[in-house]
């Protein structure tokens, strides 16, 4: 099994679409494939139709004695379940911050699932707080979105400091565009000094498009509403991007060590500013 989190500290950035399609997508191909939502906002569990509600509450869904098993829901898509989230979990820090071993709860949780699935995508709030060092300390790589102008790219370099600096230095980080147009010259220049400072970024860049913003309208995949459309397209390719990164002897996924090494050589950007 292979847990992969798409995550970000910064907001806004295309994560909850970009799991979603992915999960969709990796089913379609044939995977086995668990997508948790872990956001109290709950944007995953409505896109897939399922009821924002924790079986148990947020303080047995990774404390609890029970069996996660228990609380996976079947989505409407072969071989994609749920783990649907509530705002319950706003509680969650809270409960991750009694007993001991506070850092190990979440990838306790999943060993109890990994023979049960090839893939377990976690959509993660955005922040550093005490459940994004559950997931870092839970999953094999971090996939992360960002929006190419200088900003979003500040917040990868937070990222990869504090990975550093808190011994995950050999997480593997899978840097994706997102919410591209490449109409305007400030997308083109950061996306292309940013790919040639960090060739192990995802090849596949995902378009701002009014298919992805329609995805909490249809309460379905972009996938699957428009499977012609050049998103639809690009999370396709994406998916076979993030396999050959995870799989390939000839494409090795960066680590944070590696990222942040490459990062403060310097980016070629228009605005550092």
């Amino acid at each position: 099994m292979k847990s992969l989190a798409i995550y970000s500290i910064k907001g806004g950035v295309g994560k909850t679409s970009t799991a979603v399609n992915l999960a969709h997508v990796a089913a379609r191909e044939g995977a086995r494939v668990l997508l948790w939502d872990l956001d109290p906002q709950a944007a995953t569990t409505w896109c897939l139709r399922a009821r924002a509600k924790i079986q148990g509450g947020a303080r047995n869904l990774i404390a609890g004695n029970g069996q996660l098993r228990e609380r996976i829901l079947a989505s409407d898509h072969p071989r994609l379940d749920l783990l649907p989230a509530a705002l319950s979990l706003r509680k969650l820090e809270r409960r991750l911050e009694t007993g001991d071993r506070a850092r190990d709860r979440l990838a306790g949780r999943l060993a109890q699932v990994e023979r049960d699935y090839d893939f377990v995508l976690l959509d993660c709030p955005p922040g550093l707080t005490l459940l994004a060092e559950n997931v870092f300390e839970a999953v094999d790589a971090l996939v992360v979105p960002m929006i190419p102008t200088p900003l979003s790219l500040r917040t990868l370099e937070q990222l990869v400091d504090f990975l550093v600096a808190r011994r995950w230095e050999d997480l593997s980080v899978l840097p994706l565009f997102s919410m591209v147009d490449r109409r305007k010259s400030l997308h083109r220049d950061v996306v292309r000094g940013f790919r040639r400072a960090i060739p192990t970024t995802l090849d596949t860049a995902i378009p701002n498009a009014t298919e992805v913003e329609r995805m909490g309208l249809h309460r379905e995949p972009v996938v699957v509403t428009a499977p012609h459309s050049k998103a639809a397209h690009a999370y396709v390719t994406l998916y076979g991007d993030l396999v050959e990164a995870l799989y390939s002897h000839r494409t090795r996924a960066a680590t944070a060590r590696d990222l942040r090494e490459r990062l403060s050589a310097g980016i070629e950007s228009p605005d550092r500013s």
